[in-house]
């Protein structure tokens, strides 16, 4: 069993004749230290994977294991309180608060987890300084670029130390030489013990992965294991 197991996953939207079937009974087990992709086309229900896998979404059948806990039946709090010690998150939209600045967003995280200021504002450098931002620590979000944007978002990821960082489109808002960059910075997290899941509809994006799983019409077609 991996470190993240999924188990005949289904997740249906609506009933009846207006239901939605975003995943068909998927099955996947993604190892520790793995750097895995999901590929498909727009609809093919990699996002919803993704956000089941990182329990943002719960299944409507079906069983998800994380770290060998059946987390697809925890109430909302606990799923919380696992997410936050467990998941970090990269999304396409970098989704950082526009009034914080690059230090102050990632300490967010550490804010929530009850981390003590001076704690949050050392590790929060620290990340920044790793992702190459140390000399932005004070600008806001409208003062970077997309892809420092992007390195912020990643320092955020890790502001809790999560075993498994997931990316939603990572590099979708980039141009292809900052893509490789970001690209580059979760490799080297891989190569540090993290886990690694990126969702991307990139051909190349996805070549960059030790195991590839497309999946098309809510159902996994293959994995491709390097």
């Amino acid at each position: 069993m991996g470190i993240i197991s999924v188990r005949d996953v289904w997740k249906i939207y609506g009933e009846g004749d207006a239901a939605t079937y975003a995943l068909r009974g998927v099955s996947l087990d993604i190892e520790q230290g793995d750097f895995v992709a999901i590929i498909g086309p727009s609809g093919s229900g990699k996002s919803t994977l993704m956000h089941i896998i990182g329990l943002l979404d719960t299944p409507t059948k079906g069983k998800v294991l994380l770290k060998g806990k059946d987390v697809s039946t925890l109430s909302d709090d606990e799923r919380a309180i696992m997410r936050r010690k467990t998941v970090g998150f990269v999304f396409q939209q970098y989704n950082l608060s526009p009034s914080l600045n690059a230090l102050e967003n990632v300490e967010l995280p550490m804010l929530f987890a009850g981390v003590p200021k001076r704690e949050r504002e050392k590790r929060a450098k620290e990340l920044l300084e790793m992702v190459g931002l140390g000399h932005r620590l004070y600008h806001y979000p409208n003062q970077l670029s997309g892809g420092q944007q992007q390195r912020v978002a990643i320092a955020r990821a890790l502001a809790n130390d999560p075993e498994i960082i997931l990316g939603d489109e990572p590099t979708g808002n980039l141009d292809t030489k900052t893509g490789e960059k970001i690209l580059k910075i979760f490799k080297d997290l891989n190569k540090r013990g993290k886990t690694i899941v990126i969702v991307t509809h990139d051909p190349e994006i996805a070549e960059e992965a030790e195991k590839i799983v497309k999946i098309r019409d809510g159902k996994i077609e293959g994995v491709i294991e390097k």
